[in-house]
């Protein structure tokens, strides 16, 4: 499976199709089912290589992300746009591939195939110890954001257990209306323990579980973005207008 949720450029039938039968014979009759169907498969040896193939590119994906969002934090401190030094690292011709920070990982493939891979490797007694790190650094993120906004709040002489915190956004990621795994369900759960009075808006996501307490979407307006003392937005939907959510928001 590889496929890329939300993304019109690439649809399924535009991505190569990779395949590997159990047996010769199989991989011969899945590949006569997949040519007509696919722009491109490519024929690997078996199905195991097939699956490593999987496992590989989410894993890729997990650790360069775990880097990027390790990265972010240390160039806040620095302070330092982590923005402008990936768009300008990216100019390099060859050898760097842009990954860029967020409030954590989510959907069923990057934070979850890794450990398909890392409990594979520990039967063979191998410890895969930058799949664990990574994780790590990913599930860390929700905190990393509530601190942030822990900080923002002080500064404005405020304590988040007073707050009324708007978060934009609950999908895992921009264009989707699938919230498994999802960095705004952790940050939205933070926010309550801090005794923080917290909603939620994401045009794709009426309804959300949060331990167990089922929240509703809640209008976008003019007023519930003034009222709030702080707007979080973890997922970039295209439909959000950022410029009119900053001009009404505190």
């Amino acid at each position: 499976e590889r496929i890329d949720p939300g993304n019109e450029a690439y649809g399924p039938t535009d991505i190569p199709k990779v395949l590997g039968g159990v047996t010769q014979a199989c991989g011969d009759h899945a590949e006569a089912i997949y040519e007509p169907v696919f722009d491109k498969v490519v024929r690997v040896d078996s199905a195991t290589e097939a699956e490593l193939v999987k496992l590989l590119e989410n894993t890729f994906r997990a650790v360069n992300i775990g880097l990027i969002n390790e990265l972010a934090q240390v160039a806040h401190e620095l302070d330092v746009n982590i923005w402008n030094a990936i768009d300008a690292a990216k100019t390099k011709p060859f050898g760097f591939m842009p990954f860029y920070p967020g409030p954590g990982l989510g959907g069923h493939c990057i934070p979850i195939d890794p450990f398909y891979l890392s409990w594979k490797a520990s039967q063979q007694g191998i410890d895969t110890r930058f799949i664990h790190l990574a994780d790590t650094v990913n599930r860390e993120m929700p905190e990393h954001v509530v601190q942030r906004i822990v900080a923002q709040l002080n500064e404005r002489g405020m304590a988040l257990s007073t707050a009324d915190v708007l978060v934009l956004g609950a999908a895992y990621k921009p264009n989707v209306s699938d919230t498994r795994e999802s960095p705004a369900i952790d940050i939205i759960q933070q926010l309550e323990a801090w005794k923080a009075t917290v909603e939620y808006h994401d045009p794709l996501v009426p309804e959300l579980e949060v331990v167990r307490e089922t929240h509703e979407s809640v209008p976008l307006t003019d007023d519930r973005l003034e009222g709030a003392d702080c707007v979080v937005i973890v997922t970039d939907h295209d439909t959000f207008d950022l410029e009119w959510i900053v001009d009404h928001s505190s």
